[in-house]
């Protein structure tokens, strides 16, 4: 019996924002038996690491590169920028080489199967597309992690909260979604310093790399540990298995973060996580041969 071809992925994130993004990031490029990575978007975001969501889109985009470089991973040029500005109340699209990238990509007869969109950041790029060319829902699946259970008191979360009109855009759409929220689902995905250093030994390379990031985290925040939230939304495209997921109705987004129920349509939604079985798998990939022997990636700035 052959083995199912990978599927097509392409990765939208705001990779410079926290620390999982570039695992994330990682695992999807060293996982070609399951996911084709196709091309990646830098999402914007807006934090105390960025003075707003274009220069948080800008860092990413050099993020990606970073990440990429390390792990031995040549897109062909297809890392593109995305949304300088959030949808906003207004629901203005907002056009970008990487909207364009995905459209295109979308619509692309010539390609076998549908395309995974990866949303890690906020849905501003993905939000955009369907605005711009609706045709696309019915040509991807989105696979989106933000927000939180669909019974808990509140969905606000950094992806949703960054762009409210742009979440609402793909909960209100058509478009065939997996959605992974944060509060007792991906935050299982856990993880400390002491964990990184016992399964990723210094390589000179990405391992240091990934390491360096999340030690810096922790330390600017004073955490003892850190989900890898992202992770899992590769680790879902990988084996299914690995998370336990229902089919539901579709929810619809109010202004002020809440969930309501019995709207029309249907979502998949994890539920519930194989933690162990993720990290297992993320770190025998990670702690490969070193991938940019002696490269000079530096001290990550905060």
């Amino acid at each position: 019996m052959n083995a199912s071809p990978p599927l097509r992925v392409v990765l939208d994130t705001d990779t410079y924002n926290e620390v999982d993004d570039q695992f994330t990031l990682a695992y999807a490029c060293l996982s070609p038996a399951q996911v084709k990575l196709e091309a990646c978007y830098a999402a914007p975001f807006h934090n105390a690491r960025s003075s707003g969501p274009a220069d948080g889109m800008e860092k990413s985009y050099r993020e990606i590169h970073h990440v990429l470089e390390l792990v031995g991973t040549d897109l062909g040029g297809r890392v593109f920028r995305g949304a300088t500005r959030w949808l906003g109340a207004g629901r203005r699209p907002v056009e970008s080489e990487a909207v364009t990238d995905l459209i295109s990509r979308a619509m692309d007869d010539s390609q076998p199967g549908p395309l995974h969109v990866v949303g890690i950041a906020a849905a501003t790029n993905l939000a955009s597309a369907l605005l711009l060319e609706p045709r696309i829902a019915q040509r991807v699946r989105m696979v989106w992690l933000g927000g939180h259970p669909y019974d808990w008191p509140t969905a606000d979360e950094f992806n949703l909260r960054q762009d409210v009109p742009a979440a609402q855009v793909l909960f209100e759409s058509d478009v065939p979604m997996l959605h992974v929220p944060c509060k007792n689902v991906a935050e299982h995905l856990i993880t400390t310093a002491a964990d990184l250093r016992e399964h990723l030994p210094p390589d000179q390379g990405l391992g240091d790399f990934l390491r360096q990031r999340f030690d810096l985290y922790l330390t600017q925040k004073g955490f003892q540990s850190k989900p890898l939230w992202d992770v899992l939304t590769v680790a879902v495209l990988i084996n299914p298995g690995w998370a336990g997921i229902e089919r539901t109705s579709r929810p619809r987004l109010t202004d002020d973060k809440r969930w309501q129920r019995g709207t029309t349509g249907e979502i998949d939604v994890v539920m519930e996580v194989k933690r162990d079985a993720i990290f297992q798998d993320l770190y025998r990939k990670l702690k490969g041969p070193a991938r940019v022997p002696g490269a000079s990636h530096g001290t990550p700035q905060p």
